[in-house]
């Protein structure tokens, strides 16, 4: 009675831990002591893992404990590590359980890169270790049944954790032996051989019987629910659903038996029988559909005796009236057994290699806090830039300081000089355009990139939609279409992008058309500048000017504020502030981190002093760019004005922008380069993403394809029928004599007799063997008969020649029968041959109401005396 079941262990291909972590921590720690402790670490863990999983294991607690050990370490590196597709990619293959494999086909596996996928199957192995060791101890020892109930209890838990878990932890479907309904079956098996451990404990114990039967019947309850989870299902080995059926009825047999004990006691002798016949019914039909998994020999023989001899004294002595099954009180429930919760770390020997490294969650708030500082020192610094260059082309606008340094009308303005020089030292022209000429390329490598990308999931799911078409409902994975939505939607932002990216380049190069030849100007030697620049009358006389005097003080005060705003760049620029210490002490007192509300006030309290002073620059600016266009309202009317003036204020004023527009141009062109740099990257990373999963949905068709081509060929190539019964009864062997040929009375029945036959069609007897005989009985000559015969000779002997193929049957057609093969109907009575009676084959029926041997059938017109033979005579 004592059969457990133990599950086993999944088989894990190897995988190299040390590269991916080793170039994770070194690219994220600085080289150092801490670095180096790390990447110690990591060797570490993958010798751990090798010990877990890369050997076999002995089914004993110490190798439950490196498993246990295992799965803790997986745990306790799920939140430092970045274990994801795009950034740490690890992928992780492991076999089905209970999937044996062929000798084509191999055993089904996964593959994912995903640690929730590692952990789930290390926990599966944890839980199927648990149930060997468990299967493996001696149930007549008190402590070895205390070890068995505690790790089936153990494997109930981990296989309900990961029916709890799988499908959240994994991004697709799981193999057969890890879906939710596979491992819940599992936990509700391991959860009813606890209770029948607790069962055999109570009964060595000899405990009360009333306690024993409310154990034994909630043990059936368990082995019952575990028996209709998997009762129409092919989840679990063929051999599982007869052991749970046959410990049903064992353990309720059981209930039963010591039920009837405590009816005795009770002097219910009646209801004491009625449960011994229950039981003794239940371990019959164990005995006769499941002996072959579970022996109940000792049981049926205890249920039989204790049936014996209640019987004999209820018949001798009390009398007891039998109650039926249906009318017994039921049997109370008793459960003493409950899964045992998964919460890390188990193993009792558990120390974290990476207890010094921050989890992820710290890392992404750093990450978030990373990005809302970033974007306060843009907004800060940008605000800065947008107002330099506001006051850069106010004054353009206003032709200064190139008017104030233009009063001789003949000479090249100082800040003119001096932007010319700029860029020319900037390479002129030629940057800009090599700037211009690289865009497109960088484009055109990311659209590539792109589509690339896309063309490759499209070739996939246009080969996925063929096959489901072609297969229907057997291609039974996840449609690539669904698949790919969030990587389709990822590629549709990607190009967007790079639609506005376009964009922008055209309105750079549009404005560097606009600007061109003001820009070629500023790039031709001093004295073919100055030629170009028209001259004017002088304006000496107003050197000295007040006016003059004020706005040069206000372009000063106006220079001032650009160097304190660089000044101020750098600073805000350097503040640094390490958010960690406060993430950490935050996630250890809460659990949780609110970077938002901790990011928010460690950025004012950094970067609230430098709100006020890029406020208090712009308001400065602004200030004096009013008192700047107010005085240059006054030097614009005191300068004497004309053609040539004005001409010449343009050409400066035009110059001035084209500086401004050359230093915006080339910083635009600078970035949109590092963009489509960056965007390369970026797109790469998809694309690999795309490659990968490509790849992994190559394989799995691949994988199933082979398995359709296999179940195919297994299938029959037409439909069955049925084979009529006479064609599956052997035929009767020859007679010493011969063969006995066809009755000759079914061929002489006539159109309206068969028609009075009833219209159920009788079976026909096993068709016999052709009539043979000898040429020299043939020949010999045998006076003619002159009326019926009264009795029928032994045939003759059969011919010599071949024989031809049988004639043709029809179905549906009542009372033809086959003729035998060389039958010649108009033998009989020809050559004085006499009429030979129908014999049937050994074990064959005869024809339905046939009469006995040498008799007519019944309703049939006999023939009269004298007369002729139903066949010509020659």
């Amino acid at each position: 009675m004592a059969t457990f079941i133990s599950v086993p262990l999944k088989k894990s291909s190897e995988v190299d831990l040390v590269k991916p972590l080793s170039k994770f921590v070194t690219a994220s720690y600085p080289a150092g002591d801490e670095q180096s402790e790390y990447l110690r670490a990591v060797e570490e863990l993958n010798k751990l893992r090798k010990s877990a999983l890369g050997r076999p294991l002995d089914k004993h607690e110490s190798s439950l404990e490196i498993l246990l050990r295992y799965y803790d370490q997986l745990c306790s590196i799920e939140p430092k590590f970045p274990f994801c597709e795009n950034q740490l990619c690890l992928t992780f293959t492991w076999k089905d359980a209970f999937d044996k494999g062929s000798l084509f086909g191999g055993s089904v596996k996964l593959s994912l890169a995903s640690l929730g996928y590692e952990k789930t199957c290390v926990l599966f192995n944890c839980a199927a270790l648990a149930s060997q060791i468990a299967t493996e101890q001696n149930i007549d020892n008190d402590e070895c049944l205390k070890a068995a109930a505690k790790y089936y209890q153990l494997a109930s838990g981990a296989f309900s954790h990961i029916k709890d878990t799988v499908l959240s932890a994994l991004s697709r479907e799981p193999t057969m032996d890890i879906c939710p309904e596979t491992v819940g079956t599992l936990s509700t098996i391991m959860l009813a051989q606890a209770q029948e451990v607790f069962f055999l404990k109570a009964t060595s114990d000899r405990m009360k019987d009333a306690v024993i039967a409310k154990l034994a019947n909630q043990a059936a309850d368990f082995y019952g629910e575990a028996f209709k989870q998997c009762q129409y299902k092919d989840n679990l080995p063929k051999e599982v659903l007869p052991v749970l059926a046959a410990k049903h009825c064992i353990m309720q047999a059981n209930a039963e038996l010591h039920q009837s004990i405590l009816a005795k006691q009770k002097k219910r002798f009646g209801e004491e029988i009625a449960r011994l016949q229950h039981a003794a019914e239940l371990v019959k039909t164990v005995a006769s559909r499941y002996d072959e998994y579970v022996s109940v020999k000792d049981l049926t023989d205890k249920i039989n005796r204790a049936l014996t001899a209640a019987k004999k004294d209820n018949d001798f002595i009390y009398h007891d009236r039998v109650p039926e099954v249906k009318d017994l009180e039921h049997i109370g429930k008793a459960a003493l057994v409950k899964a045992t919760a998964i919460t890390p770390p188990l193993s009792q020997k558990f120390t974290d290699l990476f207890e010094k490294m921050v989890p992820m969650a710290v890392q992404q708030s750093m990450g978030i806090y990373g990005q809302r500082k970033a974007d306060t020192v843009n907004r800060l610094v940008g605000m800065m830039r947008e107002a330099t260059n506001l006051c850069n082309g106010v004054l353009a606008s206003l032709n200064l300081p190139a008017a104030l340094e233009d009063l001789s009308g003949d000479s090249i303005p100082q800040s003119i000089a001096e932007k010319s020089r700029s860029i020319v030292g900037q390479g002129g022209l030629q940057n800009i355009e090599k700037l211009i000429r690289d865009l497109p390329e960088l484009l055109t490598r990311n659209r590539e990139i792109l589509d690339e990308s896309l063309k490759m999931l499209d070739d996939e799911e246009t080969t996925d939609n063929e096959l489901r078409s072609k297969f229907n409902q057997r291609w039974n994975r996840t449609p690539s279409g669904d698949l790919y939505k969030p990587l389709r939607a990822e590629g549709t932002n990607f190009r967007n992008v790079l639609d506005k990216a376009v964009q922008a380049d055209q309105v750079v190069r549009d404005r560097y058309n606009a600007q061109c030849d003001m820009i070629a100007l500023l790039c031709k030697p001093e004295n073919e500048l100055n030629g170009a620049i028209p001259s004017a009358n002088p304006t000496r006389t107003l050197q000295g000017s007040e006016v003059v005097n004020v706005l040069r003080s206000l372009l000063a005060q106006l220079d001032e504020v650009k160097k304190e705003r660089e000044m101020l760049e750098g600073e805000i620029k350097a503040v640094t502030f390490d958010m960690s210490t406060a993430f950490l002490k935050a996630l250890a007192q809460d659990g949780a981190i609110n970077e938002e509300q901790l990011s928010l006030s460690q950025l004012d309290q950094s970067y609230g002093s430098y709100n006020h002073k890029v406020s208090a620059s712009l308001s400065k600016q602004e200030e004096l760019l009013g008192q700047v266009q107010t005085s240059h309202q006054e030097f614009s009317s005191l300068k004497q004005s004309n053609n040539e003036a004005n001409q010449r204020e343009e050409v400066l004023k035009k110059l001035a922008s084209a500086h401004d527009s050359y230093v915006e141009i080339c910083n635009n062109l600078r970035e949109g380069t590092k963009f489509y740099n960056d965007l390369t990257e970026i797109l790469l990373k998809f694309q690999n993403k795309c490659s990968d999963i490509v790849f992994a949905r190559k394989t799995e068709r691949d994988e199933l394809l082979k398995e359709l081509q296999q179940s195919i060929a297994r299938e029959p190539s037409a439909p069955s029928f049925n084979v009529p019964a006479y064609q599956s009864t052997p035929a009767a062997p020859a007679l010493a004599p011969g063969p006995t040929p066809a009755p000759r009375t079914v061929f002489a029945q006539q159109p309206q007799q068969v028609q009075q036959q009833p219209q159920q069609k009788p079976q026909p007897p096993s068709r016999p063997p052709p009539p043979s005989f000898t040429p020299q009985a043939a020949s010999a000559g045998a006076p003619t008969p002159t009326g019926p015969p009264t009795s029928n000779p032994p045939p003759a002997a059969p011919p010599s020649q071949a024989q031809g193929p049988p004639y043709p049957t029809y179905q549906g057609y009542q009372g033809f029968y086959q003729m035998p093969m060389g039958y010649n109907p108009y033998a009989y009575g020809q050559y004085n041959m006499p009429y030979m009676p129908y014999q049937a084959a050994p074990g064959q029926g005869g024809f339905p109401g046939a009469p006995p041997a040498g008799q007519p059938y019944p309703g049939y017109p006999q023939q009269p005396p004298q007369q002729q033979p139903y066949y010509p005579q020659q």
